[in-house]
């Protein structure tokens, strides 16, 4: 006879969305694994039979982050850079919490908690190969393509987490600011 399956994806996805949105509204340290299951109307014992701990569980939200993030930025390769900056920009919108979880650098401080290296480079790769698929049309200059991803990430990433700090006057028209850097890191690059 089959054991039945006590914990489905659906309550894992759950688990991880609320984590995110606990960790970010509490801080790392408040969120116990009695609040996350409540919030996400199960149990501990799923907690620990599907993740095995609260640092489990904490990493698997923010490689969840990753993971999302990653698929986001595959659908706007087709896009070119350009594309990607939108599509980041959109994806942190969307997900203000878990773009926190995974950029805000609150749960290395608090346990030892990092991204999955393989997903976390996941996500960053249809940046590079843009690049490279610029360079080779003749758009971009033929720098390292490492250096001129991360100088590009460095300059979205900035934005946005301004943008979802709320560091500005009231009415700042941050998709038009966007969307003007956007402008800039292209002619920055330009060959």
């Amino acid at each position: 006879m089959a054991r039945p399956v006590l914990h489905d994806q659906h309550v894992q996805q759950r688990l991880l969305a609320v984590t995110a949105e606990l960790v970010d509204r509490e801080g790392p340290a408040r969120v116990t694994l009695r609040d996350v299951a409540a919030a996400a109307d199960t149990s501990t014992s799923a907690i620990y039979s599907l993740f095995g701990g609260k640092a489990q569980l904490l990493t698997a939200a923010v490689d969840d982050g990753f993971r999302s993030f990653g698929e986001s930025q595959q659908a706007a390769a087709k896009d070119g850079l350009r594309g990607l900056g939108s599509a980041y920009r959109k994806w942190a919108l969307e997900h203000p919490a878990l773009y926190r979880l995974m950029f805000g650098g609150a749960l290395a401080a608090y346990v030892d908690c990092s991204p999955t290296p393989e997903v976390a480079s996941a996500s960053m790769l249809p940046l590079v190969e843009a690049v490279v698929a610029a360079q080779t049309a003749g758009r971009i200059r033929s720098d390292d393509p490492s250096v001129i991803a991360m100088a590009i990430w460095g300059q979205v990433h900035g934005l946005v987490s301004l943008e979802l700090a709320q560091v500005d006057n009231h009415g700042t028209d941050w998709a038009g600011i966007y969307e003007a850097s956007l402008e800039a890191v292209a002619r920055a690059w330009a060959p």
